[in-house]
């Protein structure tokens, strides 16, 4: 970073941290403490929609190497788009297996990199709930930013988020997640699936 961006108040942007995500077995056991939230086994990973031949085969590489899973249960990943157009790879595991879950996004992740893929990555979400409330959580790492935020829809109604509980969250796992500083990037992923 050079003497005028310093001047400008330029900054370097974050280089993706993948690593980050393998935080969030130890979060969610801070999560259930301090929220009552759990797993529940879904998380997906966001990206820009990509065509061809090449993100067809990163997808196959994909699916053969969480196939390879001899634990699993039906598909391990399944590819999807919602409304908005973006594409999500979905990993389904049972609400115990967090720790898998991670592997597979991270894979998932890592593969769309390594294949030129990582400037249509978006973001990677794990899902939670609180069975007792009906309520639901996603915590959401922000590929670019390589920082976590919390998503809280409110159940029952169309987009709306209940802020409370995201800023209760942020406060609850500040020890535990590189949380994203910047409210405005905590951007809402309404009908993501994994949620």
């Amino acid at each position: 970073m050079g003497l005028l961006d310093i001047l400008l108040g330029r900054t370097k942007p974050v280089a993706p941290d993948l690593d980050q995500l393998f935080a969030l077995p130890s979060a969610a056991v801070t999560l259930e403490a301090a929220a009552g939230f759990r797993p529940t086994g879904s998380g997906a990973v966001c990206f820009a929609a990509v065509e061809g031949a090449a993100f067809e085969q990163t997808h196959r590489e994909v699916q053969a190497l969480l196939d390879a899973d001899t634990e699993r249960e039906g598909r391990p990943v399944e590819l999807t788009r919602d409304g908005y157009g973006y594409s999500w790879l979905v990993s389904r595991r049972t609400p115990n297996q967090l720790p898998e879950l991670v592997n597979d996004l991270h894979a998932v992740n890592s593969a769309m990199e390594v294949n030129g893929f990582g400037p249509q990555l978006l973001c990677s979400l794990a899902g939670f709930e609180d069975e007792r409330q009906g309520r639901r959580l996603a915590l959401v790492y922000l590929y670019k930013r390589g920082t976590f935020y919390p998503f809280a829809p409110v159940p029952g109604t169309a987009e709306r988020r209940d802020n409370p509980l995201e800023l209760r969250v942020k406060a609850a796992l500040a020890d535990d997640l590189r949380i994203e500083q910047d409210l405005n990037r905590w951007f809402p992923v309404w009908g993501a699936p994994g949620l």
